[in-house]
């Protein structure tokens, strides 16, 4: 795929059709790397603490059945569009509409930094077409993972309790990432999920809820990560009596996945997907200001790159 700043979304339309002019990373993206680029990077590191946090939106992140490991050495963050699975799962929501596209109408009701309130309006808009949710689990399940995902997830998956804590912190929606999880046998790997609340009515219309409000003027209005990173860690922190993680890690590709990267401390390690956005504004940021960028930086084109970034640590190698 090509990135959002690499790529004139007129030029996208007309070589590819449609269906893709509706993509939430062109959308948004690319607005939000010009803000940050305009703000000298200073997004969401000690942005004032909003009326409402992790602990006051437990019903916002969905929990897996086993009770916290509190003896975990690691913390690991997972985004998931484009990190876990290799499209915006929003797109795919374009394929079970009439014959495959949105009306312009509806598209034009898009604004910046509001996305979750404009699919609210896509996804009406399929209930009154018919679309069921039984098509709408089914299209989610198909979403292909991205490369070395399932290795990934297995090499996890595999590791005693007490190695990884895994988390995902996602601006999609708990029924789209459950369901993918799920499908793929890889839900029991995370101990909990950060995303936008979505339940299907008795219509048979999925519902949208906005995560949080917060006080970042760069993240969309519905979830700035760096507040959920942050709060998360300084929780889970107390609740391992004051026993800090030996690392925090951050895998994502996305703008919205470079405020989270910004908390992290030397020693963590920020995984941004190659040539992606996230990837691109630490690089600028190296460029602009000189250490200021804290984490230690691995590039990652496969799962298979972070699992050996991995084995190294628990190794103890550099």
């Amino acid at each position: 795929m090509r990135r959002a700043n690499t790529v004139d979304c007129g030029e996208l339309e007309a070589n590819r059709g449609d269906k893709n002019s509706w993509r939430k990373r062109h959308l948004f993206c690319s607005s939000l790397l010009s803000m940050m680029r305009e703000s000298v990077f200073n997004c969401c590191v000690s942005p004032p603490h909003p009326s409402g946090g992790v602990e006051d939106h437990h019903q916002h992140g969905s929990r897996a059945q086993a009770p916290p490991p509190n003896d975990s050495r690691f913390l690991i963050f997972f985004d998931f569009d484009e990190t876990l699975v290799d499209e915006c799962s929003d797109d795919s929501m374009v394929t079970v509409s009439p014959g495959g596209v949105l009306p312009c109408w509806l598209k034009d009701t898009y604004r910046p930094g509001r996305y979750t309130e404009y699919m609210q309006r896509v996804l009406g808009y399929l209930a009154e077409q018919g679309v069921t949710p039984a098509a709408i689990r089914g299209t989610v399940e198909k979403l292909p993972p991205c490369p070395g995902i399932p290795a990934l997830m297995r090499f996890l998956l595999s590791q005693p309790s007490h190695n990884f804590e895994v988390v995902c912190v996602s601006d999609a929606n708990i029924i789209f990432i459950e369901t993918w999880l799920q499908h793929l046998g890889f839900r029991p790997l995370f101990l909990r999920i950060f995303t936008n609340p979505s339940h299907f009515d008795d219509n048979g219309q999925l519902q949208l809820r906005p995560f949080h409000s917060h006080d970042c003027l760069r993240c969309p209005v519905n979830m700035c990560k760096a507040v959920v990173v942050r709060q998360y860690v300084a929780q889970r922190i107390r609740e391992r009596g004051r026993q800090p993680y030996q690392k925090i890690l951050y895998v994502g590709d996305g703008a919205n996945d470079f405020c989270p990267s910004l908390t992290m401390s030397p020693g963590d390690i920020a995984f941004p997907r190659r040539d992606f956005p996230m990837h691109k504004l630490i690089q600028e940021m190296a460029e602009a200001k000189p250490g200021e960028f804290k984490a230690h930086v691995v590039p990652w084109a496969s799962g298979e790159d972070v699992i050996n970034t991995l084995q190294k640590m628990l190794e103890g190698r550099p």
